[in-house]
Formats: structure tokens, C-alpha cells, sequence
């Protein structure tokens, strides 16, 4: 699907960010030099996004001058300036002739890594007039405010946030038709408070549900996290059995430390990546733990020996998550599911679209580009080393 334009709601006064919103929109308040709004232009820009519509109230020339017509970022922006008491809906309402027929619609406060090509997909595929991107809040960030069917349809929408059996958030990154503007009542309305009990009522709103934790300037509280996320990283995930050391035969475990043999050139490339500035983290299904043929502790002395036997050679794993569990008892972590790419994200708030992970085995793969990770795979041809080797 082509989707060509993305509009920003960016109107508001952000009065929870005071003292900064007294003199500037919180879409502008800076990481690493740049503003909050910045990033999430450069993320539609990489998303394919064209062409960029800026619906502002407060303080418009503040972002007016920083962002000009756009042609320094490599798009197109046109803005819709409408007073700064005004809700959502009727900021869309303004602006109604300047929309294409579809197009992405985004909240200036909350940004998202987010695969793109997955969320084009799902949207063409329900023939949903619209969808919304939903954090699943598994980790309780925030409050609930809406409630998704298996079937990804929102059955939902709670703005107060009170209704029982409530799973997941609204973080924007919505897909629509313009013509839905034109369903929204009169008067100065919420576009989110009006339209979606309408269309929910009616099975017609879709949801993308997304376990990577979004960040926001919505807030001091969540600023320091905001903070970390933007700080560059360098990131890559590895596989243990077969990637660092000789991968046991079927149904056979590394039980002790004695059985923990290096593959060749592992400690080098280890110590490469470290030297290159990589934080290294280690994901490692470990399912002789439920099977009663390995312990925590016995664990803990293999990775003891390891991590040694790294740091004797100049290199250092910075974080070990383990999945303990059996191929059948349905977790989230064992992979190919990402479930420990995903505890890792939230731990050192990651960017996982732009992590690497390495493994040997087709399930690491599947795990990592399910989390938007950039993957390489380890056989006889290339080794864990001569990927070290390639990455800057």
C-alpha cells in the first residue's frame, strides 16, 4: 500500500512539561541537539513519507522556523495553524482539503520504532477504514485505555481509562481515509472521543499491536527514558550454542563448565565487537532447565567460565537473557519468539530496528527480524568472527 503523507497533531499547549512549554511546544524540546519532533520526521521520512502536514496551535512559528518547508530534511511540509484551544478533531476538520485520500496520522508526543512494512500490510490486508497502533503494556508503562480482540479488531476505546478488561495503549501511528473526517460531528470536537466508539461499535477499527515501548515527551516522567533511547548504541545480540561454542548434539546440553568449548575465533570477534563499541548481549534458549537436566546454578558456573575466559581475551558480554523454558510451554522469550530481544529493549531502552543480531539457527533469525532486527546467520561459510569483521 502507498502512503504517501503523514500529519502531525502538534497544536497542543503541553502544559505538563512546564516551565519548558511556557516558551516552546514540547514536540520541540531537544535530545542530542535535535527536537523530539525532528526524530519523528526523519522516521516518516524513513518510512518512504514524502510529503508531511504539521497541524499546529501553540506557538506555531517556533516549529514553523526550525522546520521551514522541509526541503532540509529531504521532504515536503505544509502546515494547518488553528487556535490552540481547538481538540483534535477539529484541527482534522481544517485541514480536510489538504489530506490524501490515506495517510498516516501521528501524535507529536509519543515516537515508536516500528516496521513499517508490517504496519502498511496489516492495514491493506483488513480493509479496515482505519487502524491504530496499540503498545501491548505488558511491563504496566502506562495505563490502559483501550481493549483489542485476538483477531486484531479493537473491541474498546476508554480515554479515562476506567473500563474493565482493558489491554494495550493508543500510541498514534494511525492509518485512515480522509473520508472519516468527514463522519466527525460539528462543533469543537475529539477526534479519538467522537469517531472511534462510532467505528468500534461497527468492527471497523484495527489494531497493530507492537511489544517494543514507545517514548514520549508527553511528560517529565518519561523524559529521562526518552533521554536514554536517543543516546547512540551500538547493539548486537548473540546466540550462545553454536555461535560462541560447539553447539551440543540434539537433545544434549551444555551442563557444566567443561563442556562450554569455544568455536573458533569467537573470543576474537567478541573482543572485536567490544573494541568497535558494541554493547554485546547474549540470548539464549536454555530448555534443559525445565527438563531437570541443567540448574541455575550449574548455569551461572558455564557463564562464569565464559565470561573469564572473554575477559582474559579482551572482551566482555555486557548482559545474558535466558529463556528457561520448553519448546511447549508457550512463553514469549523462547525463540523464535523475541520475547528476550523485547527484555532487553526495555532494560536499556533500545532502538531495536537498529540493532544486529548473529546466530546459527534459523529460529535466532526469526527472533530478530521479528524484533526489526538486522540479522546475519553463522554456518560454514561465515563465522561469528567475519561478521565482527564486517560491522562498522
Amino acid at each position: 500500500m502507498e502512503i504517501h503523507q503523514a500529519v502531525i497533531l502538534a497544536g497542543g499547549r503541553g502544559t505538563r512539561l512546564r516551565p519548558f512549554s511556557d516558551t516552546a511546544p514540547k514536540a520541540m524540546y531537544p535530545f542530542e541537539g535535535r527536537p523530539f519532533l525532528e526524530y519523528l520526521i526523519r522516521q516518516v521520512k524513513d518510512f518512504g513519507i514524502t510529503d508531511v502536514l504539521l497541524l499546529l496551535g501553540y506557538l506555531p512559528e517556533k516549529i514553523m522556523d526550525y522546520f521551514g518547508d522541509g526541503g532540509a530534511f529531504g521532504i515536503r511540509i505544509q502546515y494547518q495553524v488553528t487556535p490552540v484551544e481547538w481538540e483534535t478533531g477539529s484541527r482534522l476538520k481544517a485541514a480536510r482539503s489538504l489530506l490524501a485520500e490515506r495517510f498516516l496520522l501521528l501524535y507529536c508526543d509519543n515516537y515508536c520504532p516500528l516496521q513499517w512494512e508490517k504496519l502498511t500490510a496489516q492495514y491493506e490486508k483488513s480493509g479496515l477504514p482505519l487502524q491504530i497502533t496499540v503498545y501491548e503494556n505488558g511491563d504496566n508503562y502506562t495505563k490502559n485505555n483501550l481493549a483489542v480482540s485476538p483477531e486484531g479488531v479493537m473491541t474498546c476505546y476508554d480515554k479515562r481509562r476506567e473500563a474493565p478488561g482493558l489491554s494495550g495503549v493508543d500510541i498514534g501511528y494511525i492509518l485512515m481515509h480522509r473520508d472519516l473526517v468527514d463522519d466527525l460531528p460539528e462543533g469543537d470536537v475529539s477526534f479519538e472521543g467522537s469517531l472511534y466508539p462510532t467505528l468500534i461499535s461497527q468492527g471497523k477499527v484495527g489494531a497493530y499491536v507492537t511489544p517494543h515501548r514507545y517514548y514520549s515527551v508527553g511528560g517529565w516522567p518519561r523524559i529521562e527514558l526518552t533521554k536514554a533511547f536517543f543516546q547512540p548504541k551500538k547493539v548486537v545480540f548473540l546466540d550462545r550454542d553454536g555461535t560462541l561454542n560447539r553447539r551440543p548434539p540434539k537433545a544434549e546440553y551444555v551442563t557444566a563448565p567443561k563442556d562450554f568449548v569455544w568455536l573458533e575465533g569467537a573470543r576474537e570477534a567478541v573482543r572485536l565487537l567490544k573494541k568497535k563499541s558494541y554493547a554485546v548481549y547474549l540470548v539464549t534458549n536454555q530448555p534443559g532447565i525445565a527438563r531437570n537436566r541443567l540448574t541455575w546454578e550449574a548455569l551461572d558456573s558455564i557463564h562464569d567460565k565464559m565470561r573469564q575466559e572473554l575477559r582474559e581475551a579482551g572482551g566482555e558480554v555486557d548482559d545474558i537473557f535466558i529463556c528457561p523454558h520448553g519448546w511447549d510451554e508457550g512463553c514469549g522469550c523462547r525463540k523464535p519468539k523475541p520475547g528476550m530481544l523485547y527484555q532487553a529493549q526495555k532494560k536499556y531502552s533500545l532502538d531495536l530496528t537498529q540493532c544486529v543480531l548473529i546466530g546459527d539457527d534459523q529460529r535466532d533469525i526469526e527472533a530478530g527480524e521479528a524484533a526489526g532486527c538486522r540479522c546475519f546467520l553463522v554456518d560454514e561459510k561465515y563465522s561469528l568472527l567475519s561478521y565482527a569483521e564486517r560491522l562498522p
